[in-house]
């Protein structure tokens, strides 16, 4: 299991301490280094992560109220020199509180939560899939639980699906903001017919919104460009070639 993680600091030292720790954890994978709050939300608007290694005390916008802010928050673990925080950060679940200056071994503890954490919530998924799902109704729509609602969804109206840790977000048509659910790539995927494919580790599409493939991305209009993973190019080359005319 692969981690990724964004690491998130005002103080280019502490920054740089945390790329070089996540570096030695080999489960781990830096996926941004961020200097402030609103540079890793920019990230996570257009990229996923699994964690966030975030320090508290940021100008702008602080580490707790940007976590509070997330509509769907990777795990998180805490950084920061003043222990007074320790509490409020478990109040927003966070997985773990390094305090500053912490060593290897500090750093380790937290990864190793934070691996315990998404095993934990991955074997949850797979003994759900033997059940049922209660979110499922006919062979054309879904039921998504959302924001405390649970909302009807034509299956035809899905663009694609992005992953966020253990959050979806469901993108439809003529829709401006993605459905968020709580639910794994996996068994969303089990359950979308056949014009869907998982084209990436964080993305499936709907194969009948395709409007231009360009190199290793899917474009499905002028402001969306999907990644094709390495592990899924060649099925989905199989697809092109199947439906491909020309020489």
């Amino acid at each position: 299991m692969m981690i990724r993680c964004v690491a998130i600091d005002d103080e280019p030292l502490a920054l740089q301490q945390l790329v070089t720790y996540i570096s030695k954890v080999p489960f781990l994978e830096l996926a941004a280094k961020c200097q402030s709050a609103l540079e890793a939300r920019q990230f996570l608007e257009h990229d996923t992560a699994d964690a966030i290694f975030c320090d508290i005390n940021m100008p702008d916008l602080n580490g707790m109220d940007f976590v509070k802010s997330l509509v769907a928050p990777p795990l998180v673990v805490f950084t920061t020199a003043y222990s007074e925080y320790a509490v409020e950060g478990f109040k927003v679940n966070a997985v773990d509180y390094l305090l500053k200056p912490f060593g290897l071994q500090d750093f380790q503890r937290a990864a190793n939560r934070l691996k315990d954490r998404l095993m934990n919530t991955s074997a949850a998924d797979i003994s759900l899939t033997s059940h049922p799902s209660p979110l499922t109704s006919d062979d054309d729509t879904l039921f998504l639980k959302t924001d405390y609602r649970i909302v009807k969804v034509c299956i035809g109206d899905i663009r694609y699906i992005e992953g966020m840790s253990e959050y979806l977000k469901v993108w439809l048509d003529g829709k401006t903001k993605p459905i968020i659910t709580l639910l794994s790539m996996k068994k969303m995927e089990e359950r979308l017919p056949d014009f869907f494919m998982r084209i990436h580790r964080s993305y499936i599409v709907n194969l009948t919104k395709i409007q231009e493939v360009n190199k290793n991305r899917i474009i499905l209009d002028a402001n969306t460009y999907l990644p094709v993973g390495d592990l899924y190019k060649e099925k989905f080359q199989v697809y092109l070639n199947t439906r491909f005319l020309g020489k």
